[in-house]
């Protein structure tokens, strides 16, 4: 034995992924070496027809190697479970590394190399510009050493005993309930070889209902994330299915055109989760993006919202805590692995109506003129992404009061099947889903045919003449891959619907 682990060529399983971690850097002959480990606990309810139908838990564990030789990098990943022949078997686990430095040598130099972050690479710091204090406290990431934290069934305990019921009132008024609720809790240890060890324990939890009726294109939904399902009213919820199915009573045919709509905080997450995913500063400086600006450079500072708008991330953000450093297993134009272990903090992306900032590595910042692009530098332009998304334009009308002053428009429930057509402008393709409403004189007087729309988001900002209040909700589009964002209903005056959909 070897400080405390099996010797080289022992089949024996090393439990903890901490130990992972520190064994697979004690392991390196790379010139710097990171190593992700991460896992996951899952559990989820599924329902059909009123009956619960399936149950299920999970549990995952993946390791990451990236070896750093000279500027280039290898990356090497494996999925699997405990004991010989897994990620914990020591034999495994050297041939991981192994692989990771082959790959490194055989690569060629790496556009984004830096330096790998050191424990002295400073807390989080603001964004440029950001009226918010550096140093926000962001998420706890607990100590290294701690074990993997796990959910399990009793996180559904009161929300099944609630949805029984839930399905005993739809039975008596031949309503169909459908859906599918799923709790996660994912730990990630990060250890590189010059001395970081970090570890974050991440609950995400999402609940996604479709509720049906014997009425022609009777079918309506509704979502909602969570971190423990003790914020999920199911009878509030069952309320608000009922009520729209009541909408669908009545069936109108409108021609494809553009029209007064008011989009609901889902819809308006699937939008700017998209515009977030576009807003690589490097992509943008070449000229390639929605956000480079004609000439040459990019469009930061230009107005592009009005004014009080504003979008943000932040690990901190209430209710919304996300991991705060940055977990990379592969370099693109908005992450790098060389960032592994950057401290996140708040960014804000729009400020007062006004681009604010791009998606920046530290390589990126670099190329677009800024020398010092170290983390924790007050004013760095190093603007990493974080997996929350926030909007807020100051309005405190809520949906039904923005229905209430609608002369005459649609209400969304939710936008599905979105695809980029022109990233130059960020145009945007798709179909709405599970129910369009008309809206006259304040109410809503039937359901409408679907559509399929052709709309940039950020022309839609610009665009907007009401934002409503801002409240938590879940993108349907882009559910599996974000969960975590604050929106609120806009009322775009000319929304384009393209084409009519046969899609129900």
């Amino acid at each position: 034995m070897s400080g405390g682990f099996p010797v080289a060529g022992a089949a024996h399983a090393i439990r903890a992924s901490h130990e992972i971690v520190e064994r697979a850097l004690e392991l390196s002959r790379a010139d710097g070496a990171i190593v992700i480990a991460s896992e996951s606990s899952t559990v989820n309810l599924r329902w059909a027809n009123n009956t619960l139908t399936t149950n299920g838990a999970a549990r995952d564990r993946s390791v990451t190697v990236i070896s750093v030789v000279g500027r280039s990098f290898g990356v090497r990943t494996t999925s699997a479970v405990d004991g010989p022949g897994g990620d914990g078997d020591l034999a495994v686990l050297e041939a991981l590394v192994r692989a990771s430095e082959s790959a490194a040598r055989e690569s060629e130099d790496a556009e984004d190399y830096s330096e790998l972050i050191t424990p002295a690479g400073g807390p989080p710091a603001a964004s440029a510009g950001s009226p918010t204090s550096p140093g926000s406290p962001g998420s706890p990431v607990g100590v290294f050493t701690d074990p993997a934290e796990r959910t399990s069934s009793a996180v559904f305990a009161a929300f099944a005993r609630d949805l029984a019921e839930a399905f005993g009132a739809a039975r008596a008024e031949d309503r169909r309930l459908f859906g599918f609720a799923s709790h996660d809790l994912t730990t990630t240890w990060l250890g590189t070889s010059t001395g970081l060890r970090l570890r974050h324990s991440q609950p995400t939890g999402s609940v996604e209902w479709n509720a049906k009726s014997n009425v022609p294109g009777g079918s309506v939904w509704h979502g909602q994330s969570t971190p423990d399902f003790t914020d999920v009213d199911v009878a509030a919820t069952d309320e608000h299915l009922r009520a729209r199915l009541a909408w669908c009573g009545r069936s109108v045919d409108l021609p494809a055109g553009r029209y007064e709509t008011l989009l609901p905080p889902s819809a308006v997450a699937d939008l700017m989760v998209d515009l977030y995913w576009s807003a690589a500063g490097r992509d943008a400086a070449e000229g390639r993006t929605v956000f480079s600006r004609p000439g040459g450079g990019t469009r930061i500072g230009e107005m592009i919202g009005p004014a009080g708008l504003r979008l943000w991330s932040d690990p901190g953000a209430a209710g919304l805590a996300t991991t705060p450093f940055v977990t990379a297993t592969s370099s693109s134009a908005t992450s790098s692995v060389f960032d592994n272990g950057l401290p996140l903090g708040p960014t804000d992306w729009i400020l007062d109506g006004r681009l604010n900032a791009l998606v920046q590595t530290r390589a990126s910042a670099r190329s677009a003129g800024h020398a010092d692009a170290a983390p924790g530098t007050p004013g760095t332009p190093v603007t990493s992404l974080v997996d929350n998304l926030l909007l807020d334009g100051g309005g405190t009308a809520s949906l039904d009061d923005m229905i209430a002053s609608t002369r005459r428009g649609l209400l969304l429930t939710c936008l599905w099947y979105i695809r980029e057509v022109d990233p130059e402008v960020l145009l945007l393709t798709g179909l709405t889903r599970d129910g369009v409403f008309l809206v006259e004189d304040g109410e809503v007087v039937g359901a409408v045919n679907n559509f399929r729309f052709n709309e940039s988001p950020v022309d839609l900002l610009g665009r907007a003449t009401e934002i409503g209040a801002t409240a938590r909700t879940l993108p349907r589009e882009w559910a599996d891959w974000f969960t975590l964002a604050r929106m609120p209903t806009l009322r775009i005056p000319d929304f384009n619907m393209s084409s009519v959909s046969p899609a129900s």
